[in-house]
């Protein structure tokens, strides 16, 4: 098996994973939106955005493997890079599929060892995760990604995933992808608690008094979106974060 020496990543989370990789010198092209490691976001070429990618900049690179994802890519984009080299497309949608992710392009880049020890760290903490939480009961919620129009996560996404492990129950689970919702809905939908992502959409505190308004009773809280949304590396991380996130709504 002849292994990618010069690799373009569409899609954030699994840039990281490929730092994380140990894959500097194989990396040669990011997309804007690709912020961590700081220094790769500083140093590499960026091939546009994750919606809108610069299909002549990634041909002067001349990649022999592009790494995208069904969601965050656009699929017609895609199937063009697809003439340009070898694509390898991603579908997360929970953390198992996540986990495969990460498998599979430890065994692309020639990394299964390290991509090994860490699914196995990442297993390991939400196995600590879920016996933390298994005496508690899941607490009411609503995760807004979105503004104008208001927008949440729902029931098939992988942020519905992270907040089940993260002791908590979506009251939009029953709808598909990211549906748009008004306030009235929310008023009514018996949520206790009310997370505003840090991204897509940049959330502030006049966000939160805006649904205080609403729901007077509810804990508005912002939270950190790259730890609920991110599939990548930095789910190592996303248990302990939990973890305070739940001690915190429990103790409101």
């Amino acid at each position: 098996m002849i292994l990618p020496q010069r690799i373009i990543s569409l899609v954030p989370s699994q840039t990281e994973l490929l730092y994380d990789l140990g894959l500097e010198d194989e990396v040669v092209g990011i997309t804007k939106f690709c912020v961590h490691p700081d220094r790769w976001y500083r140093s590499k070429v960026r091939v546009g955005g994750t919606k809108n990618v610069n299909p002549e900049i990634i041909r002067k690179l001349q990649p022999d493997l592009i790494i995208a994802n069904k969601e965050e890519n656009v699929k017609e984009q895609v199937e063009a890079l697809m003439e340009l080299a070898p694509v390898y497309v991603s579908d997360i949608s929970d953390l198992r599929s996540a986990l495969d992710m990460i498998r599979q392009v430890g065994q692309l880049t020639g990394r299964e060892e390290k991509a090994g020890v860490l699914m196995g760290a990442i297993e390991h903490g939400f196995e600590e995760l879920a016996k933390d939480l298994a005496a508690t009961g899941p607490l009411s919620c609503a995760y807004f990604i979105w503004k104008n129009p208001w927008m949440v996560a729902g029931g098939d996404t992988f942020i519905n995933d992270m907040l089940e492990r993260a002791g908590f129950m979506n009251v939009f689970g029953d709808k598909n992808r990211y549906p748009t919702v008004d306030l009235g809905e929310l008023a009514t939908s018996g949520c206790k608690h009310v997370f505003l992502s840090s991204e897509p959409y940049p959330f502030k505190d006049k966000h939160m008094a805006e649904i205080q308004a609403v729901l007077p009773e509810a804990r508005i809280s912002l939270v950190d979106g790259e730890m609920f949304s991110w599939y990548g590396s930095r789910l190592q991380y996303a248990p302990a974060y939990f973890r305070q996130v739940r001690q915190n709504s429990v103790n409101a």
